[in-house]
């Protein structure tokens, strides 16, 4: 017992140092990728509630979606940061969001104190202590940390209301209720925790009659009325945050659940050295991304988890713990079967992760309860010790970017630059523009600049006047009048990344993370590629080539400027320069989708036919989704193999069913042979033009 209070005690001082270091490690977070979107609906929440739902913006989000999530969490964020005046928000914001990931891990602390006291409690903070993708979120993410909290929070309170013995605590049937009420209000899948709560009542009951022989109707009616008035509490709770799903609390919180297993937005993300849609990524993609960025010394734990469970736990514990495993494999299992789009590594999936702790946690501390010899405690702390080098130097290392932390199984994040995203949620943004600022500074500058990025980056700079901002993506950047731009290590080919295309030449600064790239800041040198563009807009080929020539010896790694070299010679008839150009431009980028289009279309134009259809099917295995390419190489295929043709543009309508060009396509191939089947698409193709107008 004595032993027991100091563990406690000293749980206590770590909680607490713990609590006190993501508080500071939050205030050099950068904002992250989604930030921005879900702090502007937050603000559209809240205008909704202060003007009584006249203002409704936040009801109305046809780009993001966000109606359609609670974001709880994020909107009372929000509330706070109106009432209390607060002008920083987003250091706030980040405060926040590593008070949530505190909350997360003490939580599951208290659990493994639940199941086998504090010092499992003691072995789950230094577990998470050494998660850097976990801390790295904790940071600056208020929607996939709070969903963890309210995930684990939910599981832990299921548990301690359904296998109490004797009364029910009402400490504990309050937090439960909190806890749902978060997991729905942040997202509408969070109502599986309420499935969760009805599975472990239905299979304590299940025991007990097992145990007892003969059912207890009296306990059977209470466990019911606690269920449906846990849940309807907690369901009710989770929709005041929500303007959505006060609109029709039933059907609508249903709707948003149906979106967000099957969210509409795909990105192109690198995955195994790929650069391809998230919605076609393989079914292995959350679990395999688990397994490379989850600490070895995690990995451990649950194997000593697995080891010696049979003689550590009581049944009692060992039902527990099986519910708990259930609800870790559950979600993961649900996704990979539904086959769900997922993107941005498996941050999504964070809410699993404080159960995986908890699991390695209580392996590492079986081990040290059930052999008291002193060389088997020490070799068991010299491997935790060794197993925690690889991430604790990461982190220190690379502070503040620790979730981009890989493991040893790809060779840490160097074995993974240009197989898997690096810094898909743009946090080293921040620091590229706070460089950009203090070289400014140092320069003297009479005109307004303009700064070009890939990440909306104005808040950095809204305390300088001189400063404009403009957001474009990495490959059309010439199109954009910039003057300094600051470029995130995302959405950029792999094969730039392993060839050192990226960064390019007229890097200034390059924020380095375990000796990779992960951020360039850019010097524009000269403008002649943009005014190349604009005059080649207005029609002057004479001048925009030019003027390309000029921006091709400056900028000479860039598929965009050479594709538009390419098109204005063509378009001055000079055929060999434009293969020429166009052949630079695929050793920039491969896969350069509308280079690889001309260079079909030129083919087609000579006669080559089969050089042709080798440049539109080469385009479509770049990117699936260049629509435009089907259609092309369907109307190769339209008099000699009407077959192949239907199902190639087929093909592109399972990807995109209102694509235009498409539809009128397969008309023409039924025209002849079945008017009726060409009018079917003639018909949709309509509809979708009437939809535009």
């Amino acid at each position: 017992m004595m032993e027991e209070r100091k563990l406690k005690l000293i749980f206590i001082i770590l909680a607490l140092a713990m609590l006190f270091a993501m508080l500071l490690i939050s205030r050099d977070a950068g904002i992250s990728g989604d930030e921005e979107v879900h702090y502007k609906q937050s603000e559209m929440v809240y205008h909704y509630f202060s003007s009584l739902g006249a203002d409704q913006s936040s009801l109305n989000t046809p780009q993001t979606h966000l109606k359609y999530y609670g974001q709880s969490f994020d909107n009372l964020v929000t509330i706070f940061i109106h009432w209390f005046g607060i002008e920083d928000i987003y250091t706030f914001r980040h405060l926040m969001s590593s008070i949530s990931g505190w909350l997360t891990i003490l939580v599951t602390a208290l659990f493994a104190a639940y199941i086998s006291g504090y010092g499992a409690a003691i072995l789950v903070l230094l577990l998470f202590a050494v998660s850097p993708t976990f801390l790295g979120h904790a940071q600056n993410n208020l929607k996939d940390i709070p969903f963890a909290l309210a995930y684990i929070s939910s599981i832990y309170y299921s548990l301690r209301v359904v296998f109490t013995e004797g009364r029910l605590v009402r400490k504990d049937v309050l937090l439960l209720i909190l806890s749902i009420a978060l997991s729905i209000g942040i997202r509408a899948g969070g109502i599986l925790v309420i499935f969760y709560l009805g599975f472990f009542m239905f299979l304590k009951f299940i025991l007990d009659v097992i145990q007892r022989k003969i059912p207890d109707f009296e306990n059977i009616k209470r466990q019911l009325i606690l269920f449906f008035g846990i849940s309807i509490s907690g369901y009710l709770l989770s929709l005041i945050f929500w303007p959505y799903a006060l609109q029709n609390p039933i059907l609508n919180p249903w709707k948003s659940y149906q979106l967000m297993t099957h969210f509409p937005t795909t990105v192109r993300q690198i995955f195994e050295g790929n650069f391809d849609w998230s919605d076609f990524h393989p079914w292995y993609y959350l679990p395999k991304y688990m397994a490379i960025t989850i600490p070895i010394v995690v990995f451990a734990g649950i194997l000593l988890f697995f080891l010696t469970i049979r003689k550590q736990y009581s049944d009692k514990q060992k039902i527990q713990l099986l519910l708990l495993g259930f609800s870790i494999l559950f979600p993961v299992v649900f996704v990979l079967l539904k086959q769900s789009n997922l993107y941005g590594s498996w941050r999504h999936f964070l809410f699993v992760y404080p159960g995986i702790i908890l699991i390695a946690a209580l392996g590492f501390y079986a081990l040290l309860s059930r052999y008291k010899q002193r060389i088997v405690r020490l070799s068991v702390v010299v491997l935790f010790l060794i197993l925690a080098i690889h991430p604790v130097w990461f982190m220190a290392a690379n502070h503040p970017y620790y979730y981009l932390y890989y493991n040893q199984f790809t060779g840490g994040l160097k074995g993974a630059y240009g197989n898997y995203e690096t810094d898909y949620y743009y946090h080293s943004m921040r620091q590229g523009a706070e460089w950009l600022q203090d070289y400014l500074k140092s320069k003297s500058n009479n005109t307004k600049i303009v700064v070009g990025a890939n990440f909306p980056s104005q808040w950095f700079f809204r305390n300088d006047k001189d400063i404009d901002f403009v957001y474009f993506p990495w490959q059309k950047r010439s199109e954009y009048n910039w003057d300094y731009a600051i470029v995130a290590n995302s959405y950029i080919p792999p094969f730039q990344l392993k060839n050192k295309i990226w960064p390019p030449s007229n890097t200034i600064h390059t924020i380095f993370a375990d000796g990779i790239p992960i951020c360039a800041v850019i010097e524009r040198v000269t403008k002649t590629d943009f005014e190349g563009i604009q005059e080649r807009n207005k029609g002057d080929n004479i001048k925009s080539a030019l003027l390309f020539e000029n921006a091709v010896g400056f900028d000479p790694k860039n598929e965009l400027l050479c594709y538009k070299f390419a098109e204005v010679l063509l378009a001055t008839g000079k055929v060999d320069e434009t293969n020429q150009m166009l052949a630079k431009c695929l050793k920039i980028n491969p896969d350069y989708e509308m280079a690889l289009i001309l260079l079909g279309d030129e083919a087609l134009k000579s006669g080559d036919v089969q050089k042709a259809s080798k440049f539109y099917e080469r385009t479509i295995q770049a990117n699936r989704k260049y629509y435009g390419a089907y259609p092309k190489l369907a109307g190769i295929y339209a008099e000699t193999n009407v077959l192949k043709a239907r199902r190639i543009l087929k093909d592109c309508l399972k990807l995109n069913s209102r694509y235009k060009p498409a539809l009128e396509a397969l008309a023409d191939t039924y025209r002849k042979s079945n008017p009726e089947i060409a009018r079917k698409y003639d018909e949709m193709s309509q509809k979708v033009s009437n939809s535009k107008n």
